[in-house]
């Protein structure tokens, strides 16, 4: 029987792939599933009910919060935090170093790059170190984010600008000439103020994951 058909198997109510590397000591959730070739280094902190797909990395400095998902081939490097319900998808990339050289030492230097509840980040984007990543805010598969990114703001490109707003839901919002907009998935109701997007009414209930 191969490795990639030996079922997961539990530790402290963590699911961890036979493949999986993970150094003690380090904090893992109840309820987080570690796949396939995964590493989580000691001194990683990990929250409950996250999964870290196939080949993540996950460094001895990263912050993750609970109900995380990593698509195959993340890594969150030191000096990264993710807070709750953050998604990333396939091969997105975090730094931590603006200017890195193979000669020089800047372990000193990292740059603390977060990324608020709810936010995504797609498939294939490149998060430069030292930004912040609003609550919800949604970052387009194949963007490069090289400044702050507001609350509920939609961002694509290279490097990234933004094009819209999405609700807690994920779905475009499209303001009326009040300022207000209501997501077609939950009916919750949102408004503009100043250039910031603030939720105004919850509406039903999402899915739960």
């Amino acid at each position: 029987m191969t490795a990639a058909h030996v079922p997961a198997v539990s530790r402290r109510d963590v699911h961890l792939h036979p493949t999986a590397v993970v150094d003690a000591p380090e904090t893992i959730g109840a309820g987080t599933h570690v796949w396939h070739f995964s590493h989580v280094m000691s001194g990683a902190v990990v929250g409950k009910n996250c999964i870290i797909g196939q080949g993540c990395f996950v460094g001895s400095g990263a912050v993750i919060g609970d109900g995380v998902k990593l698509q195959n081939n993340v890594s969150v490097f030191d000096g990264v935090e993710l807070e709750d319900d953050v998604f990333c998808g396939p091969s997105a990339v975090f730094t931590n170093v603006i200017n890195p050289r193979a000669a020089v030492s800047r372990k000193h230097e990292y740059r603390r790059t977060v990324v608020k509840h709810g936010a995504t980040i797609g498939a294939n984007a490149t998060i430069v170190a030292g930004v912040t990543i609003g609550p919800y805010a949604f970052v387009g598969a194949g963007a490069t984010v090289v400044g702050d990114v507001r609350a509920f703001a939609l961002v694509v490109g290279v490097p990234a600008r933004q094009i819209g707003w999405v609700s807690m839901f994920g779905d475009r919002l499209e303001f009326d000439a009040q300022g207000l907009a209501r997501c077609v998935a939950t009916g919750a109701e949102y408004r503009l103020v100043d250039g910031e997007v603030v939720a105004a009414s919850t509406g039903t209930r999402p899915p739960a994951r």
